[in-house]
């Protein structure tokens, strides 16, 4: 009796699924059969839904496809791109340059700006000589070993040493600009969007006089080049502001560019080594893939020459076999 229970659900509930599956069946027909009836209304479906589709899209580009994550006015005005030597792949960078700009920072720009991530020994071969950079290092004391006391006492600076910040802290550095802390320069170039072209551009980008309608907060000054074109630097690059060795004429152009190639050079100190490096790994693959492909061919000259023909035995040269 168990058995004749427990197999009359089961005998249900296959009936109903053949039920169920027949009714699909002919459903799917029908719908078939009505497809194949009118092909012409599947066609303008399928033309409706895809104009509401592109119309959706364009719609939606009309509104909001030309919006940006800021303002042109906060975004700050795209610089101009400038043919910078340094930049181009077989071109290395202007040492008398980079030293003029080295000049410039620390003439200039030191006061406000660190290059925390500039060692001393850097600077050698590149912009000073062994001696210099001693000299320059020996200008600044740093934190020494503690003694048998546990003071610490001071030293004067060596090649290992890193270029001094001008603040001890970051309070000190916002309370002597009102508030504004001045950025290190190590990683600037790389930090901005585009590069030299806009630290060059924003150097020299100071008007005489705000454009009518700007609106300016107190205690900043109109840059156009710097996202909210009110930055709290002020101009610090005129004409004959420095006095360079070589006899240059230091004008605001000259010294922006000359401090833009050095601040490149502070960011990226091994670019010079770098397309050394890449030159050389090019010529020797170069010639190496040359003579790979010599040998390639050499090596297999006998197959790729080889010529395979069909000889069929001529009449009465056929072989009887016993």
């Amino acid at each position: 009796m168990l058995a004749r229970s427990c197999v009359r659900p089961m005998r249900a509930f296959a009936s109903a699924r053949n039920g169920a599956v027949q009714i699909t069946k002919r459903a799917a027909s029908s719908s078939s059969g009505s497809s194949a009836e009118s092909p012409l209304r599947l066609n303008i479906a399928a033309a409706a839904a895809t104009a509401v589709a592109a119309g959706s899209v364009g719609w939606y580009y009309h509104l909001y496809g030309n919006s940006h994550a800021m303002t042109p006015a906060e975004e700050g005005l795209h610089p101009t791109k400038y043919p910078w030597v340094h930049e181009q792949w077989l071109k290395t960078f202007d040492h008398q340059a980079l030293r003029r700009g080295f000049q410039v920072y620390r003439e200039v720009c030191s006061s406000c700006h660190s290059l925390s991530r500039v060692p001393y020994r850097s600077l050698v071969g590149s912009i000073l000589t062994v001696d210099e950079a001693k000299a320059l290092a020996e200008e600044n004391e740093y934190d020494a070993e503690p003694n048998d006391q546990g003071e610490i006492e001071k030293r004067p600076g060596k090649l290992a040493d890193y270029l001094p910040s001008p603040y001890p802290n970051d309070e000190a550095a916002r309370f002597a600009n009102n508030g504004a802390l001045p950025p290190d320069l190590s990683l600037m170039v790389k930090a901005r969007h585009g590069g030299c072209d806009y630290i060059f551009s924003l150097l020299t980008g100071y008007p005489d006089e705000p454009p009518a309608g700007a609106q300016v907060g107190a205690g900043l000054y109109f840059n156009p080049y710097f996202p909210g074109t009110g930055i709290a630097m002020a101009r610090v690059l005129y004409n004959g502001l420095v006095e360079y060795e070589d006899e240059t004429p230091a004008t605001t152009s000259q010294m922006a560019k000359d401090v833009t190639e050095f601040l490149h050079w502070a960011a990226e100190p091994e670019m010079d080594d770098r397309k050394r490096m890449g030159m050389k790994v090019l010529v020797i693959t170069s010639v190496l893939f040359a003579m790979s492909v010599w040998v390639k061919r050499y090596k297999w000259a006998w197959l790729k020459s080889r010529k395979i023909v069909y000889d069929p035995p001529k009449e009465g040269q056929t072989k009887i076999r016993d």
